[in-house]
């Protein structure tokens, strides 16, 4: 009996080193988002039905929302799905295989670059967030520490800018095996497929 497998996911051999870390962290993220989902139903029937809201659950959703990008942007990285224009890619790649993997080492140099950099800017302001014990929300009401969000700013920045840097060994091992994407706007046009 055949089973169903995931004709898009590389074979094992070829995944990424930090697939199970980021996809960890990306599934975090995701449970995260249903228990907003499920809070903010909550608050709307507890404020609208009972006349009992939940205290603090606008402010925590508008501080979960940075949070939860940090923590699925390293699972996009080594899963190739971060947004770039695979259009021009397939066209460069019809006359040049040796350009796309020129444009695709430095989209992960400059990748790796600029979340560096983000996950050293925020640095400073984790630290200064866990010396000060700053809080989000009003005192005595509703309050959540302030570390935990910055903190995962950080560590998803510089998980992601690791994800790009340990991407650049796969990257130069394609060189020469690129094969064009399908392009779906092309659907119904080309070899008669």
């Amino acid at each position: 009996m055949a089973t169903d497998t995931d004709l898009d996911a590389p074979p094992a051999a070829t995944r990424h080193p930090l697939d199970l870390p980021a996809n960890l962290m990306a599934s975090v993220g995701t449970v995260w988002i249903f228990v907003i989902m499920a809070l903010v139903v909550a608050d709307v029937i507890g404020r609208d039905f009972l006349d009992r809201p939940i205290t603090g659950v606008s402010e925590f959703s508008a501080r979960s929302v940075a949070s939860i990008v940090f923590l699925q942007l390293a699972a996009a990285v080594c899963s190739g799905r971060m947004t770039r224009s695979d259009f021009l890619l397939n066209l460069i790649g019809k006359r040049s295989a040796s350009a796309v993997t020129a444009l695709n080492l430095f989209n992960a140099l400059v990748g790796a670059a600029l979340l560096a950099a983000l996950a050293v800017i925020a640095w400073p302001e984790l630290r200064q967030s866990w010396a000060n014990n700053e809080f989000y929300g009003v005192q005595g009401v509703y309050s959540v520490p302030a570390w935990p969000f910055r903190g995962l700013i950080v560590a998803g920045s510089f998980a992601a800018a690791l994800c790009y840097l340990l991407s650049i060994p796969g990257i130069l091992r394609q060189h020469g095996q690129q094969t064009v994407a399908e392009d779906p706007l092309a659907a119904g046009t080309g070899d008669g497929r």
